[in-house]
């Protein structure tokens, strides 16, 4: 019948079925008194461990709800005890530094109604259902999470074999596009050559301004026959502008890319690489690029990408990172890179954990949904992903 056809085109991902159950319980507590009114503003808009707080007994009910308050703690009078630490996991599970102190980001995230959180779970489950599904093995960048999942199979089980932080496109100006597509390559000590929409905003600009930046940043000139000019003009400059000779940065500690590339051809010149700005991972928001990603251990991305070529060890692989020296090998198998969006997830611990909708993909999927009530759609992964072509 027609339940279970629609059961059957409902993705097997264990991933699905977890959302399903969390939106579930966020559909039970739509309606729940517990919202009907804001919680109190918070003295002086901050409200740190320890203190006096009137909405102390509603943001525990609000917490007891969520999951993140035993049901059977005790009601504080202060802000302290259960409550501070039921506030650092939800603090956690929305992408906040996770420190107890309830200020105006942690404050808000507090008031938004499970409605709004059932809808956000929705749009999830939809993008889900036209998101390929991992392979065997695969790579899965979760845009909004702003993390990098390696992901393999064992006994007809996919578990994850490893996970890091990583950095991608700014919102508003070079989001990182969204779609599927298959590594390739590993180029250690890569050349960065500079895309041209780059040259011509940024770099041009800047070494009219600051001729010493060309050596500084260990710059050169390619030439469409490959050739390479080594010094800096105004007449090989305004060749970079016409299309006619590149900007290139040479291997080594300055180079934009890092020590190493991972390459997964696609429309949009997007790739994995390693960062010397790495300070940026200490950041909870991390949209800070051109559009490629930025990944925080490259080292044991590489392991995990080679494995199935033993030669190159973990020592090797630092070897080449440090050599200085360009060196592509290419993949025995192509490994699928999926680059996804979704603002919330059920991880390991069985939580669901939230993140903001950096560039507004929810909000334009709801949208659409909105116009065509009752329709299942088979898009695309780019469907709602903004195309660039820049780095």
């Amino acid at each position: 019948g027609l339940g279970q056809t629609v059961r059957a085109a409902a993705p097997s991902s264990p991933q699905y079925a977890s959302l399903r159950e969390a939106l579930a319980r966020y559909r039970e507590l739509v309606g729940s008194p517990a919202w009907q009114n804001p919680l109190p503003s918070v003295p002086g808009g901050k409200l740190t461990p320890g203190e006096k707080y009137a909405g102390t007994a509603a943001l525990a009910e609000r917490l007891r709800l969520l999951g993140d308050l035993p049901a059977h703690s005790t009601r504080p009078q202060r802000y302290e005890g259960p409550v501070v630490e039921a506030v650092r996991s939800f603090q956690e599970r929305h992408a906040l530094p996770a420190d107890g102190v309830i200020g105006k980001d942690t404050f808000d995230q507090l008031n938004v109604t499970p409605a709004t959180r059932a809808r956000q779970l929705e749009l999830a489950l939809e993008r889900l259902r036209w998101t390929p599904l991992p392979a065997a093995r695969a790579i899965v960048v979760n845009v909004p999470e702003f993390v990098l999942r390696g992901y393999e199979a064992h006994d007809g089980r996919t578990g994850m074999a490893a996970r890091m932080k990583v950095i991608v496109g700014t919102a508003g100006k070079t989001p990182t596009p969204l779609f599927d597509a298959e590594m390739r390559f590993v180029e250690f000590s890569p050349y960065w050559n500079v895309p041209p929409s780059i040259a011509r905003d940024e770099t041009v600009p800047k070494l009219r301004r600051d001729p010493a930046y060309f050596r500084q940043q260990d710059f050169e000139f390619v030439g469409n026959d490959g050739k390479v000019q080594g010094v800096l003009s105004d007449a090989n400059l305004d060749a970079v502008l016409r299309g006619q000779l590149r900007i290139r940065q040479r291997p080594g500690p300055k180079n934009a890319l890092g020590d190493i590339k991972f390459v997964f051809p696609n429309n949009d010149n997007i790739y994995l690489h390693h960062t010397p700005a790495v300070s940026l991972f200490k950041r909870e928001r991390r949209d800070f690029s051109h559009g490629c990603i930025r990944v925080e251990d490259p080292v044991a991305l590489a392991r995990f990408v080679l494995q199935d070529m033993p030669e190159w060890n973990e020592a090797r692989i630092l070897e080449a990172m440090a050599k200085g020296e360009s060196k592509t090998i290419r993949l025995r198998e192509p490994l699928p890179v999926v680059i996804a969006y979704s603002t919330t997830l059920v991880k390991s611990d069985g939580k669901v954990y939230f993140f903001a909708d950096i560039y507004g993909h929810d909000k334009l999927l709801d949208e659409e949904l909105r116009k065509r009530p009752g329709v299942i759609y088979a898009l695309p992964l780019a469907a709602y992903g903004q195309k660039t072509a820049i780095r």
